[in-house]
């Protein structure tokens, strides 16, 4: 009997694959690359047009044994790996291995595990492209050279073990320089002036009124600029008996159009704002989702599309099905009278899809009970992003006041929700549907004053990121990819150059220091402009018109230049202090390790004494006189006692109550 081999990344897929197809194929999860450059050298030859050195991994080797001998018995091998580079170059670097030219290589793409969307890839098999496995190499060897190259001159400089590379030390160039900007803001005094307003209109019997809220904003036909109380005080002196007046009124529609189904950063930015979840967090709930979820009776099901993607592309067939929901779930008036289109950034691979619900059928509630909290979350908000994407506007009733008081100018506006069109599904929760509503005003109508309220105010310094809008900005840059964003975060906060702290990340000194020296020795390279240009020729090498090598080239001369400058230039930082060793008696001086700073012995290696930094805030356990340090594990940061081991106080925080007492 005919076997067929299938090839794909996850056991999760590997499970929902087999289902579908039954028997007949045997589906092998590759757990990943097989191959990649090895840890322990470059892997490169520079000398030979940089030609990369694949290795199997050892921890691989089982896997490959296995797929080599299920591929001996197979007549054919499908190749089912994700459809993106990173896939494609999992698929060539297996069948390289292989080495079979007696078997037939199919490979098969596919954008959601549903059984049609497999069966159909299976019936229309493809072969490999090779001008995206070119484009993956490139990139590889591309963060191979900056990686190998720019991380020694870490090491000599702040403290072995450190690591640099080529999208995330641009990531965080960024947050460096926001925080600097922070760090230089000067805020700046302004007062605002407000007016409460009553339309009293009275008529036999009976009194209507209605109370509102305008602002000042010209005095003289010319905008204010109020910098202290006292000119406030002075205004608001002026303004007392004068006759407040509607001058003009102007009544709009507003039409608030659907957003576009998500993609992968405006996924991980939704899931950072409406669900708390961090990127890497949104990534991986997401895979679970698209490689299949097991649904009683009915096994294992893929729920969504690929979820690693920069297309808003949908496909004909699920926009149809859209449709038929919103006309029989919602009513034809809120179906528009033909399908929404998205336009996809430049960059953007079109052959792939947006996320979106495999089957819009399989409603979040009925499917609730087979979900983790948190992927039936993710699930809800994917569901309703997609239909609404394919829902008719919402349409407000906006009306805007001006209202004279001599000189004076105050504006007032309001908004009514008419039609909730796709608000009636996808929650706008950061805008209310009802914003100061006004009373029915008429030209020319004389209002009574209720009271004036100045109030202080101070400009603001620009916010620090958080993950969603440092994935923002990386995507409108065009600084790396779908598949990179939560792997930038996640080794940017790993290696302590960047710290969450109440949902936006902090550059640690250490991130200064390591962003500070390669900004000063490699400026044209770690700028957002250049690693733009870098990710678009990559583009082009899919596309057929460059060539790898000569992009690496092309990069590398520059490059090669500035590393030997570096080399020749830079010097060990040593901060000395005023503390001595309490060993030897000779000065103690500031070192960095991967876990931060510490005092050593200035007589190292001959004198290896050395002592953590405290952050001088005092253990709160009782009759402890220890202080609170710094201390890391593979859980990430906590504060631990200079007494450890005779006292054990641990916290994720710095006790607040001390901490501040202390400031």
């Amino acid at each position: 009997m005919s076997k067929s081999l299938v090839i794909v990344e996850s056991p999760a897929k590997a499970k929902t694959i087999s289902k579908i197809l039954g028997n007949g194929f045997e589906v092998i999860p590759s757990m990943g690359h097989v191959v990649d450059l090895p840890r322990t050298r470059m892997g490169v030859d520079i000398e030979h047009n940089f030609a990369p050195s694949f290795i199997v991994a050892a921890s691989k080797k089982k896997i490959l044994s296995r797929i080599k001998s299920e591929a001996r018995e197979a007549d054919k091998i499908y190749l089912a790996t994700d459809p993106d580079r990173e896939g494609e170059a999992i698929a060539w670097n297996i069948r390289e291995k292989l080495n079979r030219d007696d078997k037939k290589y199919l490979r098969v793409v596919f954008h959601e595990l549903t059984p049609q969307a497999v069966k159909d890839a299976f019936s229309h098999p493809g072969e490999l492209d090779t001008k995206k496995v070119q484009a993956q190499t490139g990139r590889r060897v591309l963060d191979r050279l900056v990686g190998y190259l720019l991380s020694p001159l870490l090491w000599r400089k702040i403290a072995g073990g450190l690591s640099a590379g080529r999208v995330q030390s641009v990531a965080l160039r960024l947050i460096v320089e926001r925080e600097r900007e922070i760090q230089k803001f000067v805020p700046q005094e302004y007062w605002e002036i407000e007016a409460e307003l009553k339309k009293v209109t009275r008529s036999p019997g009976h009194q209507v009124t209605g109370q509102f809220v305008a602002k000042l904003e010209k005095i003289d036909d010319k905008k204010i600029e109020i910098k202290n109380q006292d000119e406030a005080q002075q205004i608001v002196e002026d303004l007392k008996g004068k006759e407040f007046v509607v001058s003009d009124i102007k009544e709009t529609e507003k039409r608030r159009n659907p957003l576009p189904p998500f993609i992968t950063s405006t996924l991980q930015q939704d899931g950072f704002y409406k669900l708390r979840f961090r990127s890497a967090r949104t990534m991986l709930i997401a895979q679970q989702l698209y490689e299949g979820i097991e649904l009683g009776a009915e096994g294992a099901v893929g729920l969504i599309t690929y979820m690693r993607t920069d297309s808003v592309n949908v496909a004909q067939s699920a926009i149809a099905e859209a449709r038929r929901f919103i006309a029989d779930k919602f009513g034809k008036s809120y179906l528009p009278d033909a399908p929404n289109f998205y336009k996809s950034r430049k960059q953007a691979q079109e052959a792939h899809e947006a996320i979106r619900p495999a089957s819009v059928l399989r409603a979040p509630d009925l499917i609730k009970e087979y979900l983790t909290n948190e992927q039936l979350k993710l699930y809800i908000l994917i569901y309703q992003r997609f239909i609404a994407s394919q829902m008719r506007p919402a349409v407000y009733a906006v009306t805007s006041v001006e209202i004279k008081a001599g000189k004076y100018l105050f504006r007032a506006s309001g908004s009514k929700l008419l039609f909730k069109g796709f608000t009636a599904i996808y929650d706008l929760s950061e805008e209310k549907e009802e914003k100061n509503i006004l009373p029915p005003l008429l030209k020319d109508e004389i209002l009574e004053l209720i009271k004036l309220t100045p109030s202080q105010h101070f400009t603001k310094p620009p916010p620090r990121f958080s993950e969603a809008t440092l994935v923002k900005t990386l995507e409108e840059e065009g600084i790396g990819r779908p598949s990179t964003y939560a792997p930038i975060i996640q080794t940017l906060t790993f290696r302590d150059y960047v710290r969450r702290l109440k949902g936006q990340l902090h550059p640690t000194e250490l991130g200064f220091k390591v962003s500070d020296l390669l900004v000063e020795y490699f400026t044209e390279v770690i700028n957002v402009k250049f690693t733009a240009n870098m990710e678009e020729e990559l583009d082009e090498i899919e596309e057929g018109n460059l060539e790898w090598v000569k992009v690496v080239n092309d990069f590398y001369g520059p490059f090669k230049i500035r590393l030997d400058y570096a080399n020749e230039t830079i010097q060990k930082e040593v901060v000395t202090t005023d503390e001595i060793c309490a060993a030897c008696a000779k000065p103690m001086v500031v070192k960095w390790s991967r876990k931060g700073k510490f005092l050593s012995c200035s007589d190292f290696p001959a004198c290896r004494y050395a002592k953590s930094i405290t952050t001088g805030i005092k253990c709160p356990q009782d009759g402890c006189s220890g202080e609170l340090i710094e201390r890391h594990s593979r859980r990430g940061l906590f504060y631990g006692c200079t007494g450890y081991p005779k006292c054990t106080y641990i916290a994720k925080t710095l006790p607040e109550k001390i901490a501040d007492s202390e400031k």
